[in-house]
């Protein structure tokens, strides 16, 4: 079972990549399975929005701001709260798809050890820093996070591949029928 785990800076385009990913591993005959790192905190702001009389319409909304907060204090709470549970449904995923590959887009630096532990291999995604703020604006977040909150510090771990996320889209989508193939062999 392939396991991948991309991080970058916001706006870098990891998720981005990793639909990509995912459609070409499919249309390779794979079974993908996306998981990602920060669901409980996807959760947990539909939770604060419902209560604050603002339900989410769209399941990919992000309140940047609210994100990084919950972030904060769930790992303050507990450090290991978000690699438990993405700990599970990798355990689950490997028990229920065990052909399946598995693919994380939201890999933060203090989450890196865990999923490595769980046998992901990291792809860091880049792109120059004009780029990526342009991509960041262009999202329509609720909120942007802060770029500087802890919970979006660097990954500083050494990456098995690295995409350069500069270019286009159509150049991205080349890359990841690269990264396919490499993750399939």
């Amino acid at each position: 079972m392939p396991k991948v785990a991309l991080y970058g800076r916001p706006g870098a385009g990891k998720s981005t990549l990793a639909g990509l990913l995912a459609q070409e591993l499919s249309l390779a005959g794979a079974d993908v399975l996306a998981l990602k790192m920060g669901a409980p905190l996807y959760e947990l702001q539909a939770v604060v929005h419902a209560v604050a009389g603002c339900p989410l319409l769209n399941g990919t909304d992000q309140d940047g701001q609210l994100l990084n907060a919950l972030g904060t204090h769930l790992r303050r709470i507990n450090p290991s709260a978000l690699t438990e549970a993405f700990t599970l449904r990798v355990r689950q995923a490997e028990d229920t798809r065990p052909d399946a590959v598995l693919v994380c887009d939201d890999l933060r630096a203090p989450d890196v050890q865990a999923v490595t532990d769980l046998g992901f291999v990291l792809v860091e995604v880049t792109a120059p820093d004009a780029v990526r703020l342009k991509r960041k604006r262009m999202r329509a977040d609720l909120s942007s996070g802060d770029e500087h909150h802890p919970t979006e510090a660097p990954v500083t771990a050494a990456a098995w591949r690295r995409v350069d996320n500069a270019g286009s889209f159509d150049g991205l989508r080349e890359r990841a029928a690269e990264l396919a193939r490499e993750v399939l062999r």
